[in-house]
């Protein structure tokens, strides 16, 4: 007598059990939790200033100019009496913006060259590989200079050439991503069933060909704020009284006598771009 085994299928899995979902946010490490909580307020300066600082950024009082940093001044007063950390908080706005700008800029336009170059391949590969090289060959900061001076010396313009100059590493990314792609099985096995050339590309490609860009959006994220505040601290950005961090810094360093006129703006900028940078790093491992 043969006897027949019967396998019972697997029942689909559900969402994850409270218990579990706990202790993945146990695992988080702290550093990632200060990450994310530096984020936060940095985004609420940049959405919701007035709920952060009551200061006026722009009118200053003389009687109070050069005050070091105090309960009732934070980051201290600058050479017109204006409250620094009021001039911090609503120069956020400027400087988040821009940088989400450009991120925006190279993700779209760099996603686009790496993901035509890899699934199509051929002529087209070598074209826009090539050109990819040659953005990468030069170095980002002086491409966004290059790009800044030819729009005109404003933030936004700072933000896009900051943009265009991210756009090569985006491309290089995308395209070994799509490169891996194109090749495996389940793609190969969407052709077989008759799917095209735009459904395979949209349904199976993209999707997967996306997996490291968001750990690298946020880190090119970081880089553009970098970037855009030493655009601004040149000069390539808005002019006073605007009060991009970049242009914080610059204008501090006349004052020696006021060293927190630098380190405030200096240390938030340092702080977020860390911030962002360790969310990148943790986002990438847990890929």
């Amino acid at each position: 007598m043969t006897v027949t085994s019967v396998t019972t299928p697997a029942a689909p899995a559900g969402p994850a059990p409270p218990g579990r979902r706990r202790g993945a946010l146990r695992s988080v490490p702290v550093g990632v939790w200060l990450s994310f909580a530096v984020v936060a307020v940095v985004l609420g300066w940049s959405l919701v200033p007035g709920l952060f600082t009551s200061q006026n950024p722009v009118d200053g009082i003389p009687a109070e100019l050069f005050r070091a940093p105090s309960p009732e001044h934070v980051f201290g007063t600058d050479q017109l009496g204006r409250d620094v950390f009021a001039r911090v908080v609503h120069g956020t706005a400027s400087s988040v913006s821009s940088a989400l700008v450009a991120v925006g800029i190279g993700l779209f336009v760099g996603g686009l060259v790496g993901l035509l170059s890899g699934f199509l391949g051929g002529l087209v590969d070598v074209v826009l590989a090539r050109f990819v090289d040659v953005l990468l060959a030069i170095p980002i900061f002086l491409l966004a200079v290059i790009v800044v001076s030819a729009l005109g010396f404003r933030t936004i313009n700072a933000a896009i050439a900051t943009g265009v100059s991210a756009v090569a590493v985006f491309a290089r990314v995308v395209r070994s991503e799509v490169l891996k792609t194109r090749t495996a099985v389940f793609v190969e096995a969407a052709y077989v069933l008759g799917g095209s050339r735009r459904q395979v590309l949209l349904g199976h490609v993209l999707p997967n060909a996306t997996r490291s860009v968001l750990p690298l959006a946020v880190l090119q994220f970081g880089l553009a704020i970098l970037v855009i505040a030493g655009l601004a601290f040149l000069g390539y950005g808005d002019p006073p009284p605007a009060s991009d961090w970049g242009l914080l810094v610059a204008a501090g360093k006349d004052y020696p006598m006021a060293p927190w006129l630098v380190w405030a703006p200096a240390a938030v900028t340092i702080v977020t771009v860390l911030s962002v940078n360790r969310i990148s790093r943790w986002l990438r491992t847990t890929d």
